[in-house]
This record gives C-alpha cells, sequence and structure tokens, in this order.
C-alpha cells in the first residue's frame, strides 16, 4: 500500500512528532506508516485523514501486489 503521508505532514509543515501528538501515536508509528512498514489501522487512518482535510482514498493506495 502507498501512502502520502509524508507528502501531506510536508504541505502542513508538521515534524513527525507533530502529527504523532495530533493523531495520539508514537513518532516512530508515524515514520513506520510513511515507510511502509506498518499498515495503519482504520481508526489511524481515518484520524490521518481528518488532520489532513482528506479521504483515507486520498491518502493510501493500493498496489497491484496488496
Amino acid at each position: 500500500m502507498k501512502n502520502r503521508i509524508k507528502i501531506e505532514r510536508a504541505i502542513h509543515d508538521l515534524t513527525q512528532e507533530e502529527l504523532a501528538q495530533a493523531i495520539g501515536v508514537s513518532r516512530q508509528t508515524v515514520n513506520s506508516i510513511e515507510k511502509n512498514r506498518y499498515v495503519p489501522s482504520t481508526v489511524l487512518a481515518l484520524k490521518l485523514a481528518q488532520r489532513f482535510g482528506k479521504s483515507v482514498h486520498e491518502l493510501f493506495e493500493l498496489e497491484t501486489t496488496d
């Protein structure tokens, strides 16, 4: 699964730590999501979408291997 979290974070001028605090996770979790090492739960994906004012589909995209 691809995601645009790092891009959206840059657009909103947020550090990983600031985003992590805003959605209630650790900075390491944000880093893992950005590097596609961790697939977020539905609740966490919705929190990210809400934080950036986007739909979940705008932030996450399935790849052909998924």
